[in-house]
């Protein structure tokens, strides 16, 4: 009997050109960074996926724990990039600013104002130990907006939290650009994010 044809994971396209999150991002450092790094974790998914697969038809035994942690990693990294990409915006053309809507009202109503979230986001983003990121959750237990802070791309996560929007603060998010200094590039992305994202993927939730 054939095997049928299994989805993998694929490298999503920009959703705007390569040079469009200048100068706070330039040119090189997104095309490396989308081309390289999001690439590396689309592949590394699909060859542990591969070798689950592989494992099953010949009904051979794998680790399974290290395989697992590894694709967690994987499809950590994944995700999360994609969710990056349109969550920013050209500065002035949907990028930078302040919220508006439902997603205003919740920030107001969780952290008192946006500023105040805006720094809680940022020490979160900063503080972030190693290489991870930081992000803007929701709760539907409680109905609430919670920042959290991702170590890796899988670890410290909030189980079934849907993510509103990310900021990857590995070092190959800014070192073309900002080199060691995170706090350079955190200040940088709020002159790109894209909240009319963030407030459609909370009204989708």
């Amino acid at each position: 009997m054939a095997t049928p044809s299994l989805r993998k994971y694929e490298l999503p396209p920009l959703p705007y050109a390569p040079d469009a999150l200048e100068p706070y991002i330039s040119r090189e450092q997104l095309t490396l960074h989308h081309d390289k790094h999001h690439q590396a974790y689309v592949t590394g998914a699909n060859a542990d996926l591969e070798k689950l697969e592989k494992a099953r038809q010949e009904g051979t035994e794998v680790d399974m724990k290290a395989l697992l942690k590894e694709l967690s990693f994987n499809v950590g990294g994944q995700v999360l990039h994609t969710l990056f990409w349109p969550n920013m915006a050209p500065a002035g053309s949907g990028g930078g600013g302040k919220p508006g809507g439902a997603l205003a009202d919740r920030i107001d109503r969780e952290w008192g104002s946006f500023d105040r979230f805006k720094a809680e986001f940022t020490k979160a983003a900063a503080s972030t130990e190693g290489s991870g990121w930081a992000a803007l959750s929701h709760c539907s237990l409680t109905d609430r907006l919670m920042i959290m802070q991702i170590e890796k791309h899988n670890n410290n996560v909030y189980p079934m939290f849907g993510i509103l929007m990310v900021l990857d603060v590995w070092e190959h998010a800014y070192y073309v650009d900002y080199k060691n200094n995170r706090g350079q590039f955190i200040d940088a992305f709020w002159n790109v994010v894209n909240w009319d994202t963030v407030n459609k993927r909370l009204e989708n939730l």
